[in-house]
């Protein structure tokens, strides 16, 4: 029964894994297109502070800011980038902030294109990409001074394994910090779940876990000090914008879909950016910054 359940879980595991390459491949010109730039290579959402307006393109550049600020990243610290998509988030580490790091992601066309990024910029001597996956990290103990992942641990499927090899690969005195989707409750609500579900299967997403779950993982993993930052406020203005983008989207995706002109993966992807908006308005998920460091 334990080797059947053991089997199972791996089996689950990697069909998510796999579910998140299918949709990076399927929706990367939509990234491409309507979102980051040639500036920011961001897939993330973008902060906004409080009483300041930025352009979309700057805000996601200061999301990037946020968290190394958070996490106190100076020159000379190693940084593993866990889900580093196509690299923007390493790209301005190592630009502004000196530090050396490597990025993994699952998605081998998203190494590559991370891998051109960092030598069109002239950081590849501080950059590097690997296909890896942060649940069974390809690194020694004690390698890096920060973990950071940025909107990339809700793919996972059991959190917990990406906590537990973060404490793993983190040096004593290393911090962890993540930019993450969490669910407000557990459970919500029938009809809020239901809507949360649309949005979560729209994007290869695995369950959300509550700030409360996040950081029962961190300090079991034993990293201590876990706090979240409730940052829903200054992302809004972002995730309305993908909602207002998904509002005019939708059409066109419907009928190029039926023309079989866009992939199931792509229209779903726009349909997922309504779908998270609605359930953020409902109240079922806030956005938060986490850190957490290992004594």
């Amino acid at each position: 029964m334990g080797i059947t359940s053991l089997m199972s879980n791996e089996q689950q595991h990697q069909e998510q894994l796999q579910s998140v390459i299918r949709y990076y491949d399927g929706t990367r010109w939509d990234y491409r297109w309507m979102w980051l730039n040639g500036e920011n290579n961001a897939i993330h959402f973008g902060y906004h502070d409080a009483g300041q307006r930025r352009s979309h393109a700057g805000s996601l550049l200061n999301t990037n800011r946020v968290l190394a600020d958070i996490a106190a990243i100076h020159r000379g610290e190693r940084v593993l980038d866990a889900g580093c998509g196509i690299g923007g988030s390493s790209v301005w580490l190592a630009e502004q902030r000196g530090a050396t790091v490597v990025g993994i992601t699952p998605v081998r066309t998203q190494v590559e294109r991370a891998r051109r990024l960092a030598a069109a910029r002239g950081v590849s001597h501080a950059v590097t990409v690997k296909q890896a996956d942060y649940t069974a990290m390809p690194f020694p103990d004690a390698s890096f001074d920060v973990v950071w992942a940025l909107e990339s641990v809700c793919h996972a499927r059991e959190k917990a394994a990406f906590y537990r090899e973060s404490a793993r690969v983190l040096r004593p005195g290393g911090r962890l910090v993540i930019g993450e989707y969490m669910r407000a409750r557990r459970p919500l609500r029938a009809a809020d779940e239901a809507l949360l579900g649309r949005w979560l299967s729209s994007w290869m997403l695995s369950d959300l876990d509550t700030a409360q779950e996040h950081a029962r993982h961190a300090l079991e993993a034993g990293l201590a000090q876990f706090e979240v930052r409730d940052v829903t406020a200054n992302m809004h203005r972002s995730l309305r914008r993908l909602y207002m983008l998904s509002l005019a989207g939708v059409p066109i995706s419907r009928m190029l879909h039926k023309l079989r002109l866009r992939s199931d993966v792509s229209h779903a992807n726009v349909l997922g950016a309504q779908h998270q908006y609605r359930a953020l308005r409902r109240g079922s998920w806030v956005y938060g910054i986490g850190c957490a460091k290992k004594p």
